[in-house]
């Protein structure tokens, strides 16, 4: 009996509902309907402050109103107050191209939050029920969700300034239509529950049956499964949490970095959901397609032997490997190649947030590293041009003899991909390279007791605001 399976339920969860103030998410049909009018008879003894809301998404126009209008009645008639919403979700559709239902809920729950802050309710109370978890939990398992997705529907969750609660998630359709019958309930019937275009129609009419008939008791070992794991994820969500903040390098909206090989001294279990905590972190709405193959193929990147690759993931979001670290972010951050000239003494500052500061010197100085190079003033033709690496560029070594591709050096230092490409190369002005920035120093360096004048160069990471020159004073 329906009533005495929510009783179970409300008490296995520790969860009493008197003295509350609940939105019921109305839509006329048999489910809600059932779930306004059981609140709606324990209001009194519960001391529950009720409020009805509907939403009448507009796809079937008079049939849709008159559904809004029907649950308006039931309202006036038992006075329980009443909200709705003409929302023209095809409408939103076209503009959007999103799918019909997930336009629909995310427009329905809009709705619900904002009354919930509107008034201050405690819940928002929704028909879901025993056979639309299970639904759920195959819709999902069918389409490779990873994680909590995989639990279904939660009995209960955070929301807005609430909390949704579904006290019918144990009772099965069946016992809502029985229950609508006892106490004289005719709801709206929506015929758009019967077009198999819907995946969870087609779950409904052919999966559903079948498993009933192989164990009529399936509803309550699903809603086991469902509860049972959502405990184990958030057990192995918040250990993976905890690993995680060693991993990041950084954090900040739209991007993180990670340490791969830290990333990788952690357990497989835990490397799973530290993926899944990024994507949840990164995505503001997570996409349809998204699932744990996913999860799988960033793995796979940062196991690869080779030191660099880059996977595209649903919505734009790009995940970037390269050496030891990997970086997620929507889109690929566009590098523009810059070219800055050099006449006189001052500081630079370069567009990837470092300076390089020019200067008169005396004397060279040995021994200093290649953050700093000193030109002979005679040997370098200015201006000198501090630019992005161009295809082929090639420098002659200090000690070595010939010269080196700039991309074998790169490899040879590990620099990230993505750094390359706004890595700055010093050349004067007939195109030679002069110095490497932070990686190595040209035949050019004269690092050497020497009366000629020369240029001292140093390359810091002083930060800056963008590629620009400053004349000392």
């Amino acid at each position: 009996m329906l009533e005495v399976k929510v009783e179970a339920l409300l008490k296995r969860k520790s969860t009493s509902l008197e003295g509350t103030s609940i939105l019921v998410g109305v839509s006329g049909g048999p489910d809600s309907m059932a779930l306004l009018h059981y609140l709606q008879e324990n209001k009194e003894n519960w001391g529950i402050r009720l409020t009805a809301a509907h939403v009448d998404h507009m796809f079937r126009g008079e049939q849709s109103l008159h559904d809004a209008l029907f649950v308006k009645g039931y309202c006036d008639k038992h006075s329980i107050p009443f909200e709705m919403a003409r929302i023209n979700v095809p409408d939103i559709i076209k503009r959007t191209g999103k799918n019909g239902q997930a336009a629909s809920r995310e427009a329905r729950y809009d709705f619900f939050g904002k009354l919930m802050g509107k008034y201050g309710f405690t819940y928002l109370a929704l028909a879901h029920h025993a056979d639309d978890q299970i639904e759920t939990i195959l819709m999902r398992l069918t389409r490779g969700s990873a994680g909590k997705g995989r639990a279904g529907i939660p009995f209960m969750r955070r929301f807005h300034s609430g909390i949704i609660i579904r006290p019918f998630l144990e009772a099965t359709k069946e016992e809502l239509i029985d229950y609508c019958k006892r106490k004289g309930i005719e709801p709206r019937i929506d015929p758009s529950n019967e077009k198999e275009i819907y995946s969870r129609n087609r779950f409904r009419k052919t999966v559903l049956p079948f498993l009933k008939n192989e164990n009529p008791n399936i509803h309550a070992h699903f809603q086991r499964y469902s509860e049972d794991l959502i405990i184990d994820e958030e057990y192995l969500e918040e250990l993976a949490a905890e690993r995680m903040v060693t991993v990041m390098k950084s954090r900040e909206k739209g991007k993180i970095e990670i340490d791969i090989l830290a990333f990788l001294g952690m357990p497989m279990p835990l490397q799973r959901r530290g993926i899944q905590l990024i994507l949840n972190y990164l995505y503001e709405e997570t996409p349809d397609s998204l699932g744990a193959i996913h999860i799988d193929q960033v793995i796979s990147l940062l196991n690869r032997p080779h030191p660099s690759g880059s996977l595209d993931l649903p919505g734009g979001l790009t995940v970037i490997r390269s050496y030891l670290q990997c970086i997620f972010q929507f889109g690929h951050s566009e590098k523009k190649p810059f070219r800055i000239e050099v006449w006189d003494t001052g500081k630079v500052a370069l567009p990837n947030g470092r300076v390089i500061l020019v200067e008169a010197s005396g004397r060279p100085v040995a021994g200093a590293g290649p953050d700093c190079t000193y030109l002979a003033v005679s040997q370098a033709d200015l201006p000198l041009i501090i630019r992005t690496r161009e295809n082929g560029d090639r420098m002659s070594l200090k000690g070595m003899h010939g010269s080196r591709k700039l991309k074998d050096i790169f490899i040879d230092h590990k620099v990230p991909v993505p750094e390359r490409e706004s890595w700055p190369v010093v050349t004067d002005s007939r195109g030679r390279i002069l110095w490497l920035p932070g990686l190595k120093k040209s035949a050019f360096d004269s690092s050497v007791d020497s009366e000629e004048s020369v240029w001292r160069l140093v390359y810091s990471k002083e930060p800056t605001s963008g590629g620009h020159m400053e004349n000392e004073k």
